[in-house]
């Protein structure tokens, strides 16, 4: 199948290992399939009791997608990139729909598609190295992998700041927030591991005796802040009241807004609002998809990977440049349901 996933049972315990460092463990299709793969043959296995994802060596457990492939087949008929996302989303689901204790541990960079993996786990571990985001509106995407689902669930406005700046948390934040269920430190991942081994049915009581109290989360400071300045779902509202107010915190945000895409921001408000009220995960997946798409195919995601991941000059040039050139009609058009022969489905195994 593909080296760059490691999978094992070990003492009713399956492992699912990211084996890509060099790219900081990005997800391709084939990584995607392999740990579908794995999933559903342990799914109604009865030696296997419990999965633990994690990533082998290197500095972070998922940087996400390798959107610098779906760039460049978006510049073609975006086969390829359709492929891809309905492999991930597949994964998404069926990690979400799990039925049997699922755990994540998200040290290091935890990104887009690494949190796609992560989020739909029962259990989401976040050590002193975590940096959680979904900075997709910096190239020209919006924050897939289920973002409309959990990102407008948060407290107050906090996950349209999320989505609009690409704001990273720290594990405190991740914990303050319910992103992540338990604080662990680096120099004790192995101990929790080899407990895991010895009694996979007291996860929990394992859990508890490893984990600590992580220190006070930052963003508690700036919650009043960013549910009164993100308030709105029009962005042009949201960059008013950043530039109205005087705090250095709005002026800094309100800079790192500047140099999102237009598009992808107002792409992303739309999705959380749109996603707040959806009934199902799978419902989610399906929207996501049939936006996804369409994105990939647009002027500003081939020239945000460009700018950010290939050429590297950091100067993407949006098209439209402003806020006010992304009109109702362009976004109803991305927002468009897909026929329902082209539409998203989950594996069947989930039932749904």
């Amino acid at each position: 199948m593909t080296d760059d996933v490691l999978t094992s049972v070990e003492r009713n315990v399956g492992r699912i290992r990211l084996n890509r460092p060099k790219a900081i463990h990005a997800l391709t299709p084939e990584m995607c399939e392999a740990m579908s793969k794995a999933l559903l043959a342990w799914r109604n296995d009865p030696s296997v009791q419990m999965v633990v994802i994690d990533h082998a060596e290197g500095r972070g457990f998922c940087a996400g997608g390798d959107v610098v492939m779906l760039a460049r087949s978006g510049a073609g008929d975006a086969e390829d990139a359709r492929s891809f996302f309905f492999s991930e989303y597949r994964l998404n689901h069926l990690l979400f729909t799990y039925p049997k204790p699922t755990v994540a541990i998200m040290d290091g960079i935890t990104m887009g598609g690494g949190v796609g993996i992560s989020l739909p786990c029962e259990y989401r571990i976040a050590t002193e190295a975590t940096r959680l985001a979904m900075p997709e509106t910096g190239i020209g995407l919006f924050p897939d992998v289920g973002g409309g689902w959990y990102l407008s669930r948060l407290p107050g406005r906090v996950g349209q700041f999320m989505a609009l700046t690409g704001a990273r948390l720290d594990a405190s934040e991740c914990v303050y927030l319910g992103l992540a269920t338990n604080y662990v430190e680096q120099s004790k991942l192995e101990e929790l591991h080899d407990r895991i081994l010895k009694a996979p049915s007291r996860l929990k009581g394992t859990l508890g005796s490893v984990s600590s109290t992580p220190p006070d989360a930052k963003i508690e400071a700036n919650l009043a802040a960013i549910t009164r300045l993100f308030a709105s779902d029009r962005l042009e509202e949201v960059l008013a009241a950043l530039e109205a107010d005087e705090s250095e915190w709005a002026t800094t945000e309100l800079a790192t807004l500047q140099s999102k895409s237009p598009l992808s921001c107002k792409v992303s408000l739309k999705l959380l609002a749109d996603g707040a009220n959806r009934s199902s995960f799978a419902d989610e997946m399906r929207a996501e998809y049939a936006l996804a798409g369409r994105i990939v195919r647009t002027h500003d995601f081939r020239e945000g990977v460009r700018a950010l991941l290939i050429d590297k000059d950091n100067s993407p040039q949006w098209d439209p440049p402003t806020p006010e050139g992304v009109d109702e009609e362009m976004l109803d058009v991305l927002f468009e349901p897909l026929p329902t022969h082209e539409q998203w489905t989950p594996f069947p195994e989930t039932g749904e």
